[in-house]
C-alpha cells in the first residue's frame, strides 16, 4: 500500500528541513544527556553522595525514562509527535538545570527522574518524527539519526569533560547548555512534520488520536522488542563492563582499559553514517542478521583473544555489529502502524523493551560473574548476539521483495510529490 496516499505533497526542500530538524533533536538530546553524566562526579561530591545513595539517583532517571517512552507514545499519537517532542525537548532542558540547583537529595531524586521521564518522551516522539521522515524520503534514513545521537553524546561529553577540568559550577554549565538548547530547539519547530504525517494512509492521528488505547502487542511487535532488548544489553555491557575486562582479564594496564569501549563506541557512530546506505542495498533483515553474527563474531574473538591487539579488533566488530540492529528495529516498528497501533506507541513498546536490557544489562553480567567468572558471563551477549540473527526476519515485516529499496512505491510517489507541490507548505 502506498503510506504517502492521502497526504499533502512536500516538497523535496521541504522534506530535507525537516530531515535536518530531526537530525538535530536527535543530536541535542545525546548533548543533553551527556551533559548530565559527565558531571554526575561533580552532583556526588555535592551533595556527598555514598555510592548506594547514587545508584538511587540514577535509578530513579531509568525509571523516570521508561515511564516517559510509555507516556510519551501515547500522547503522540494522541495529539501528534510534533507538540509532544517540542514540549519534551523543552522539559529536558528545564529539567538539566533544576538537577544543577537540586539542594538535596530527595529534589535530587526528583529532578533526576523527571530528567528521565523527560528524554523518554523525547526519544519516542523524535523517532515517531524520524520514522515519518523515512516514510517520506522512501529509503533508510534512521540509522543517520541515531549517529547524529552519539555525536551529540560524544561532543556533550567532551566538553562536559573539558568543562569540569576547569572547575565551571554545575549552573551556568547545565543552564547554558539548556538555554542554547531551547532556543534551537524553538528554531525547529516550522522544520518538523506536522502531526498527519505519524501514521501511514487510512491511520491518521487526527483520526485514531482521540481512541488511542494501549492495544495488545502482536507477534511482530513481540520480536521487534525482543530484538531491541537483545541490542541493548550488549550496549550495556559494553560500555559498563569492557574497560574492568581488559584490565583484569587481558592486564592491559589502567590507561588502557578504556580504550575497548571507545573504539565500540566510534564503530557504532560511524557504521550507523554508513547503515542507510548498505540498508537500501540489502535490506534490513539481512543487515539485522549479520549485525548479530558480526556482534557475536566479535565478542568471541575478545573472549577468547590472549593479546590486546587482536581483543581490540572484536571490539570493532562488536560496534558495527550492534550499531544498527537498534535503529532498524525502530523503523520496524514504525512499518507496523497501520496494524491496530499507532506509529508512536509501536514505537515506545520496541524501545522500552531495548532501554529495559540496557538497564538489566550491566547488573546482569555482575551477578553471573560472581558465580562463573565475567569471561563467561560476557558470553551471555554472545547468545544474545545470535537470537538477533534469528529473530532478524521480523524487521522484513512489511518489507518489499526487492531489497534495492525498502520503499519503492513511496520513493516513486515522494518524488511525483516532489516534482508538483509548492515551495511553501501550510504546516
Amino acid at each position: 500500500m502506498d503510506q504517502t496516499a492521502g497526504m499533502r505533497p512536500l516538497s523535496l526542500a521541504r522534506r530535507r528541513w525537516a530531515r535536518l530538524a530531526v537530525a538535530f533533536l536527535f543530536f541535542l538530546n545525546g548533548v543533553l544527556l551527556a551533559t548530565w553524566a559527565a558531571r554526575i562526579p561533580a552532583i556526588q561530591t555535592h551533595l556527598a553522595l555514598a555510592p548506594a545513595i547514587l545508584g538511587s539517583v540514577l535509578f530513579s532517571g531509568a525509571a523516570g525514562a521508561l515511564a516517559g517512552m510509555s507516556g510519551g507514545g501515547y500522547l503522540a499519537a494522541r495529539y501528534g509527535s510534533r507538540r509532544i517532542v517540542i514540549l519534551a525537548t523543552l522539559s529536558l532542558c528545564l529539567m538539566l538545570t533544576l538537577v544543577a540547583v537540586a539542594p538535596s537529595l530527595p529534589l535530587l531524586i526528583a529532578s533526576v527522574a523527571l530528567l528521565g521521564a523527560s528524554s523518554g518522551a523525547m526519544d519516542v516522539s523524535m523517532n515517531t518524527q524520524g520514522v515519518a521522515a523515512e516514510r517520506l524520503y522512501g529509503q533508510p534514513i534512521l540509522n543517520s539519526f541515531h549517529a547524529c545521537y552519539s555525536l551529540g553524546s560524544l561532543a556533550g561529553s567532551l566538553r562536559g569533560g573539558l568543562i569540569a577540568g576547569y572547575g565551571i559550577p554545575l549552573l551556568p554549565h547545565f543552564s547554558g547548555v539548556a538555554l542554547a538548547g531551547a532556543i534551537l530547539t524553538l528554531c525547529c519547530i516550522p522544520a518538523l512534520l506536522p502531526s498527519s504525517h505519524d501514521q501511514p494512509a487510512g491511520e491518521r492521528t487526527g483520526e485514531a488520536g482521540r481512541g488511542v488505547r494501549f492495544a495488545r502487542p502482536s507477534r511482530a511487535t513481540l520480536a521487534l522488542g525482543l530484538i531491541a532488548f537483545c541490542s541493548l544489553f550488549g550496549e550495556g555491557a559494553m560500555a559498563d563492563w569492557s574497560a574492568l575486562y581488559l584490565n583484569n582479564n587481558l592486564h592491559s594496564g589502567a590507561g588502557l582499559a578504556p580504550i575497548g569501549y571507545a573504539i565500540f563506541s566510534v564503530m557504532m557512530m560511524t557504521s550507523r553514517g554508513l547503515g542507510d546506505a548498505l540498508t537500501a542495498r540489502v535490506g534490513a533483515a539481512l543487515m539485522v542478521r549479520l549485525g548479530g553474527l558480526l556482534a557475536a563474531s566479535g565478542l568471541t574473538l575478545v573472549l577468547l583473544s590472549p593479546w590486546l591487539v587482536l581483543a581490540l579488533c572484536g571490539f570493532v566488530l562488536i560496534g558495527c555489529g550492534l550499531s544498527v540492529t537498534f535503529p532498524l528495529t525502530l523503523s520496524a516498528a514504525g512499518r507496523l502502524a497501520g496494524q491496530g497501533q499507532a506509529t508512536s506507541t509501536a514505537l515506545a513498546a520496541v524501545a522500552t523493551c531495548g532501554y529495559t536490557g540496557l538497564m538489566a544489562g550491566p547488573p546482569t553480567i555482575g551477578f553471573v560473574a560472581s558465580f562463573v567468572g565475567l569471561r563467561l558471563a560476557l558470553g551471555i551477549i554472545i547468545l544474545l548476539s545470535l537470537s538477533i540473527s534469528l529473530l532478524a526476519g521480523a524487521t522484513e515485516d512489511q518489507a518489499p521483495s526487492t531489497p534495492q529499496s525498502l520503499y519503492p512505491q513511496i520513493a516513486r510517489e515522494g518524488n511525483k510529490a516532489a516534482s508538483s507541490a509548492s515551495s511553501t507548505e501550510d504546516l
